[in-house]
């Protein structure tokens, strides 16, 4: 379309948008190659679409994790536990980073809420037993 019909000429509105980028798509690439600061830049573009996704924030805190940004992480597993407290990865993740930081208690917290309704996929056990060995670890005695 030449200078002259773009500006007098009517035309379609959706001749000229930009198309829009999957950005969640493109972060997870970029995390799988362990550009971390590049895939954080996309998840967080990716927020911008929908600052509750809750698979977007979930995504960005792994991101963190795998930078050993752990506050960060922390942060953003908290912010989908706000939006979604049901979100069982989201409990997993943030107990083991809380355990980094040595909050045994706030752990426990988040594993026993995991446990309480962990997922039933085939891979799922692997998992149970780990947050179930690492409750017994940490002297987790459940209504204490």
């Amino acid at each position: 379309m030449t200078f002259w019909n773009r500006l007098f000429k009517p035309r379609n509105r959706g001749d000229l948008r930009p198309q829009r980028l999957d950005y969640l798509n493109e972060a997870l690439a970029l995390e799988r190659q362990g550009d971390f600061d590049a895939a954080l830049t996309s998840y967080r573009l990716a927020l911008r679409d929908d600052p509750a996704d809750i698979r977007v924030l979930q995504n960005i805190a792994i991101a963190f994790s795998k930078a050993d940004q752990y506050d960060e992480a922390i942060r953003y597993y908290r912010k989908a536990l706000d939006i979604d407290s049901t979100l069982m990865g989201a409990h997993y993740g943030l107990a083991f980073l809380l355990i980094k930081r040595g909050e045994t208690e706030a752990a426990a917290i988040h594993l026993q809420a995991f446990l309480n309704n962990p997922p039933r996929d085939a891979e799922a056990q692997k998992w149970i037993d780990h947050a179930q060995h690492t409750l017994q670890e940490i002297g987790y005695v459940e209504g204490v």
